[in-house]
């Protein structure tokens, strides 16, 4: 699935509204459930059909695609509609109803990636070629070690967008308390700062300096540029991300001026304000999906299990969709990324141990 990126001489030069389904407040989201997909036992007998013929062929991730993992008449319908919500609706959903604890991490997985594969392609998602990621607390400080990640601890987990079209989590297990997601709209975001500050609008406009966090690939520069607006063909496309700020830890880099650092602290202001963000308490079997270019999200800390079979655990797809064919120019420099990691896919990888010792590699 290749993607266009295109630069658009169209985009606005003054601050103004913009009128999409992905534009909502978290109240008004959290009062309906429109947004929650029930997979009902018809459902999940398919899934299960698909799953004892990908096994019985030997055919397993990455290499399973939609072909592989047939889904049919009202099942199919029904991830398809996700699917059109996802490209041109609210920009997330959620399904539930897998009886995730009936199958194996592996089975799981094998589920979950074949049902993914019905929304778009599974890209790399890291350097390693992590195609199934974990989302898991492996007791690193992200905040010292360039290795570590965010998802990698309990720690809150500030607003940011993943380096896809969508994003996709399937719970395993919960925290023993807490690490609740949270989403919020970053469309309704834009319009909030466009109406009460169209000075700070310009700026998020403009280009900004992004870490890549040592995962740059030879010849590269250790971080990329974007704009945290961006449009093309008159849609909006919402990129933010809290490696903005660390990627003032390179001298070329040029200083935030006083007045991104005020347009981009609104953006987080905004963003933890209940009047605008969503909760959603993720529950064993629960796959959540979402845009990144129209859904930031972010997570509570979290107090977990001590027994390492009972830590909260969730796996990750970032899936390449096919209603994005065509991007902003400036999703390309990190695009460029993702194909180099995705020349070498990692074989998925299911025991506690191994998980821990990736990180260490």
């Amino acid at each position: 699935m290749s993607t266009q990126f295109i630069s658009d001489e169209s985009a606005p030069d003054t601050a103004r509204q913009y009128e999409h389904p992905s534009v909502w407040l978290g109240p008004d989201m959290a009062a309906r459930k429109d947004w929650v997909v029930q997979l009902d036992d018809d459902d999940i007998a398919q899934l299960e059909a698909a799953l004892a013929m990908v096994k019985a062929k030997g055919i397993g991730i990455p290499g399973m695609t939609s072909a592989d993992f047939p889904l049919h008449g009202a099942s199919a319908r029904k991830m398809q509609a996700v699917l059109l919500e996802l490209e041109h609706g609210r920009g997330f959903a959620l399904v539930r109803g897998l009886p995730v604890m009936r199958y194996t991490k592996r089975d799981a997985s094998l589920i979950y990636w074949g049902l993914g594969t019905h929304f778009g392609h599974c890209v790399a998602q890291n350097a390693q070629g992590e195609v199934l990621g974990h989302v898991r607390n492996l007791g690193v400080d992200w905040a010292s070690d360039q290795r570590a990640r965010g998802y990698q601890t309990r720690d809150f987990l500030p607003y940011h967008v993943d380096s896809s079209d969508v994003v996709g989590l399937l719970c395993l297990r919960r925290a023993r308390s807490a690490g609740i997601s949270r989403l919020v709209s970053s469309t309704a975001l834009h319009n909030a700062i466009a109406a009460s500050r169209p000075d700070l609008w310009k700026l998020l406009c403009e280009p900004f300096y992004v870490d890549r966090r040592s995962e740059e690939g030879p010849g590269r520069k250790p971080y990329y540029v974007t704009p945290c607006f961006n449009y093309l063909h008159g849609r909006l496309y919402v990129f933010f991300n809290f490696l903005i700020e660390s990627a003032q830890r390179f001298p070329e880099v040029p200083r935030l001026t006083d007045a991104q650092r005020e347009a981009l602290a609104l953006m987080v202001t905004l963003a933890n304000d209940p009047a605008f963000y969503l909760e959603m308490d993720l529950e064993p079997g629960d796959m959540q999906f979402l845009c990144n270019y129209e859904i930031l999200h972010s997570r509570t800390a979290y107090e977990d299990w001590p027994e390492p079979d009972r830590k909260r655990h969730l796996m990750r797809l970032w899936l390449r969709t096919p209603g994005f064919g065509q991007l902003p120019a400036a999703y390309a420099d990190r695009a460029s990324d993702i194909e180099t990691w995705q020349r070498t896919p990692m074989q998925p990888i299911f025991d506690n141990s191994e998980i821990v010792s990736d990180l260490a590699d």
